[in-house]
């Protein structure tokens, strides 16, 4: 985690730092402590927001934060730009962990304004992870603060693990799960998903009650002899579950928008397909229970009806309501956590 001191329209401040970056505003001058070899990297703030190097390069923008609409600016700009550099009018942890997790994977870095002791620790160790640096006044106890949880953030990250987010590729590698049991589990709203292309045999969408367990969800594209086929839909579960979307991010199911891409998954490979929209139902379902090979528990509720299929291990399309305790069927399963559906370091336990 870097440090920042900030100089912007402070032409008296001429205190050294031992500062990754000095922020000035364009035009000022830079104090002398910071000129020659050894010294801080300079970034200057113009008017428009943008933030320049010192050869004038647009290295990254400052956003302001006061509502939604400033948070949905700085989403907007990750991964355009190196830095974005947060400043919260009302200084709140939310909008900086949902730019954290945005910003995650991306080559864009999260850079925060903080003026206060109170504000540190928070900033630092955001959803675990932390900003990438804290632009800071002047202050004594400030910098000191913020020299002790850069330390900290150098000693915990050291020898650590590659990113989970890394290890989350588009390509889902399938794997076993074996079925604990099957319950008879009452009303809920259940989401069709439906589709705006055609779905093959031993196609579906991966969902789950746990983020980091998901079951393969075979699409309605096998005659039954009650309704015709549907091979545009995949009777998913209810609202609250998980689904995996193109990108590698996870969505609740009744949170899908008509446009958003979800990785349509077979055991021959996987596709983005954009959602053509919902049906939302209140209909009787089944709890299936089930562990990975890894001992990763989880859980998945389906409507009970023998048009909602699973996939075996051996990729065959098998109903819901033939499922028992002991089968084997295919799903996704991984150690990352998640943030408004972002893939992040922290350690989350879902049940």
């Amino acid at each position: 985690m870097q440090l920042w001191l900030s100089v912007a329209g402070d032409a008296d401040n001429n205190e050294s730092r031992p500062a990754d970056m000095l922020l000035c505003r364009s035009g000022d001058e830079v104090p002398d402590w910071a000129l020659g070899d050894g010294g801080p990297s300079l970034l200057f703030a113009a008017d428009d927001g943008s933030l320049a190097d010192a050869e004038g390069r647009i290295r990254g923008a400052h956003v302001f934060i006061d509502d939604a609409d400033g948070q949905q600016e700085a989403r907007a700009l990750v991964g355009m730009v190196d830095w974005i550099l947060l400043t919260c009018s009302d200084w709140t942890m939310i909008p900086l962990e949902n730019l954290v997790a945005a910003a995650e994977g991306s080559p864009t870095r999260i850079a925060a304004a903080v003026d206060e002791l109170a504000q540190l620790q928070g900033a630092a160790f955001a959803l675990q992870r932390g900003v990438d640096a804290l632009l800071l006044p002047s202050d004594d106890a400030l910098w000191a603060e913020g020299e002790r949880l850069a330390a900290e953030r150098l000693a915990a990250r050291t020898g650590a693990e590659e990113r989970a987010s890394d290890l989350l590729e588009q390509e889902v590698l399938l794997e076993s799960m074996t079925i604990t049991s099957v319950e008879v589990s009452g009303l809920a709203d259940r989401v069709c998903v439906d589709l705006v292309q055609l779905l093959e045999v031993g196609e579906g969408i991966l969902v789950g009650s746990s983020a980091n367990a998901l079951c393969l969800v075979h699409g309605e594209t096998l005659e039954s002899a009650f309704v015709p086929p549907r091979p545009f839909r995949v009777n998913a579960g209810p609202v609250h579950a998980y689904t995996l979307l193109a990108d590698g991010s996870t969505r609740y199911l009744c949170e899908l928008a008509a446009g958003e891409e979800v990785l349509v998954v077979s055991p021959k490979g996987c596709r983005p397909v954009a959602v053509g929209r919902l049906k939302i139902e209140q209909r009787p379902m089944l709890l299936l229970r089930f562990i990975t090979d890894g001992g990763i528990e989880g859980q998945l509720f389906v409507q009970q009806a023998e048009t909602v299929r699973l996939v075996a291990e051996d990729g065959t399309a098998i109903s819901v309501t033939e499922v028992e305790e002991g089968m084997r069927l295919l799903g996704s399963a991984g150690a990352a956590g998640r943030h408004i559906g972002q893939p992040i370091e922290q350690r989350v336990e879902e049940r």
